[in-house]
């Protein structure tokens, strides 16, 4: 397996993978709507055997509170080939993500998901940080922040934004 950036042949195939993957269009159309919006985007494939098997796509987040706006990272959405879950893929896929943003000076990555998932890639809630999910309706459990720069974490509290392509999503 082999882990690397999305080329333009692989859009089909991931459009195609997070259909598959999620039973519905959504992810895929958030996945399009940042490709052709955002130029910040991080979008990793998984490729096995010259088939894409997984994908990750990390974008422009903030939060923004009294200390100010702090730019990060937002994880979302990763996808995985079911019949290929539950092997190690999507781990590597964030992993490999996660060490391209600490190259790249990003101080810290949000996530909406599973906490027994994400725990494992030092995720914590980000309310224990005083950061809040700018959509109410997402458990506190669920929304999760991992510090990539611990020294931008002093006096950091608030709101935190995901780009305006997810709003259909929530």
């Amino acid at each position: 397996m082999v882990i690397r950036h999305e080329s333009e042949e692989d859009i089909a195939a991931i459009r195609e993978l997070h259909e598959q993957a999620f039973e519905q269009s959504l992810e895929a159309d958030i996945v399009d709507a940042l490709r052709k919006n955002c130029k910040e985007i991080l979008s990793l494939v998984a490729e096995h055997d010259h088939k894409i098997i997984g994908h990750v796509l990390f974008s422009p987040a903030e939060i923004e509170g009294p200390h100010g706006v702090l730019k990060g990272m937002a994880l979302a959405p990763m996808a995985v080939v079911p019949d290929m879950r539950r092997k190690g893929i999507g781990t590597r896929l964030v992993k490999h993500g996660m060490v391209q943003l600490m190259r790249a000076a990003c101080p810290f990555i949000i996530v909406i998901g599973r906490p027994d998932y994400y725990r494992h890639f030092d995720f914590e809630p980000a309310s224990t940080f005083g950061i809040k999910c700018q959509w109410e309706s997402i458990p506190d459990e669920a929304f999760m922040i991992m510090w990539i720069d611990k020294t931008k974490i002093q006096g950091v509290s608030g709101a935190a934004r995901f780009r305006e392509e997810f709003n259909e999503a929530v």
